[in-house]
């Protein structure tokens, strides 16, 4: 039982460090764009909207 006389303020420190943890990073902007992230996932590098140089580009090329 006199080892819960550090456990309970240990217990508290943490949780109370990850409570800042999580407000730090809510302050910071980590949850702004979840959509947008979960798009880039799928998304290859090379994978991007095409312009209308692209698309004359590519009819020229096919003639």
């Amino acid at each position: 039982m006199d080892v819960l006389i550090y456990l309970i303020p240990i217990a508290l420190g943490m949780g109370l460090l990850g409570l800042g943890a999580f407000l730090w990073s809510l302050k910071s902007g980590q949850y702004e764009d979840l959509d947008g992230a979960a798009q880039r996932i799928l998304m290859e590098d090379d994978d991007r909207p095409l312009t209308d140089a692209d698309r004359a580009e590519t009819s020229d090329t096919s003639d």
